[in-house]
């Protein structure tokens, strides 16, 4: 009887045993997986601390206005879009300047396009066709009356000394009123046109924008090929078009910003579906795995969905440069990716441009790859 109690005892105590080292081990392997602390604001990235720099003319009243744009041409040549220089009270510096510039890998200016200065005034966005061997850059400027400078799509060659082509609106900036008033608007009655997207046979859309509320097509030479949209917030209608990308199906996808949705097209205009709640939506870059990332200007995140329109991850908080911490954004406006996969996001509000390096070993669902290239 005593030898059947000790088997008993002999037992539990071994199946105690058995129990606590097991737990003991699967504790220990998870607590080496673990990484504490962090915030995950820069997601799979690290932020190139003190990468933004002053212009050679900046002092303690003028400094950067809106950075509103960028494209990578390479990793050590990112051309930037500005709105001029400004002062703490957010005014325009007199014979203002700085409207493009380029800088290098380190962020340090290497050429200013000031050649340029009596043409550009609010630049909103910078593109480079990946079809394009050239590599030529585009600039969508919005137009102001000051200056008079006019709503245009302009095409510089790669070094900025020439112009290539130029869409000019024959008709000084209008209100968003007298813009939308004018329905049926021709080819150039551009209503602050704000981006645009590439085609593999050298055709462009641009979306036209802010007061007008359509997508409109040109060939190579600028020429009207098509238009869809029109102003309003029923399917295939917009208010306010701040971003447009295509995906290898050709379909089209539209930021329909006042409207806090995604829009997809067919090439030919056909409404497929709406991505509806993506708040304040400035920007749509598809990449070469197909993930869509849309900016978020008023939540500062860069958001990651398929192609069916669901959330997979998202990155960024505000705020930064000046003040804020490394890797913050200011109601980001555009992004990029250079070769060597560094991401570069303009922040308009408060005037810089992040530069974001990946993290050794980083989970690539949160990286954003290069951008997608698609065959006609």
């Amino acid at each position: 009887m005593m030898r059947l109690d000790r088997v008993g005892a002999a037992l539990v105590l071994a199946a105690g045993l058995a129990i606590l080292p097991a737990c003991t081990v699967e504790v220990q392997a998870a607590q080496g997986d673990i990484v504490k602390g962090g915030d995950d604001r820069t997601g799979g990235y690290i932020a190139d601390e003190n990468w933004w720099k002053p212009a050679p003319d900046h002092d303690k009243e003028w400094v950067w206005g809106e950075v509103s744009g960028m494209a990578a041409d390479t990793p050590d040549r990112i051309i930037v879009a500005v709105w001029g220089d400004r002062n703490a009270d957010g005014e325009e510096r007199p014979n203002s300047s700085n409207y493009m510039v380029v800088v290098d890998g380190n962020g340090d200016i290497i050429e200013r396009w000031t050649q340029w200065d009596t043409m550009l005034n609010t630049p909103h966005q910078v593109y480079i066709s990946p079809y394009d061997p050239e590599r030529h850059i585009w600039v969508v400027e919005r137009g102001r009356g000051v200056n008079d400078i006019h709503e245009q799509i302009i095409k510089f060659t790669n070094d900025g000394k020439k112009v290539v082509l130029r869409l000019l609106d024959p008709n000084s900036a209008q209100s968003r009123e007298e813009a939308r008033a004018n329905t049926s608007p021709g080819p150039l009655d551009f209503g602050q046109a704000s981006v645009m997207t590439f085609l593999p046979n050298g055709d462009f859309l641009v979306g036209d924008g802010y007061h007008n509320g359509r997508i409109v097509r040109y060939n190579a030479e600028g020429e009207l090929v098509s238009e869809f949209g029109s102003v309003g917030s029923g399917p295939g209608q917009f208010d306010l078009i701040h971003g447009v990308a295509v995906d290898r199906d050709h379909r089209i996808y539209v930021a329909d910003r006042n409207n806090n949705r995604i829009q997809v097209f067919t090439e030919d205009g056909e409404f497929i579906e709406e991505w509806p709640d993506v708040t304040d939506p400035v920007g749509i870059f598809i990449d070469e795995n197909e993930a869509v990332w849309v900016v978020s200007a008023a939540v500062n995140r860069i958001l990651r969905y398929n192609l069916n329109g669901v959330l997979q991850y998202h990155w960024g908080a505000g705020r930064g440069y000046g003040g804020g911490f490394s890797g913050g954004l200011g109601r980001p406006h555009q992004m990029d990716v250079d070769q060597a996969g560094n991401v570069y996001v303009a922040s308009w509000e408060g005037g810089w441009l992040n530069k974001f390096v990946p993290k050794p070993g980083a989970d690539p669902i949160k990286l954003v790859g290069r951008g997608l290239v698609i065959s006609e």
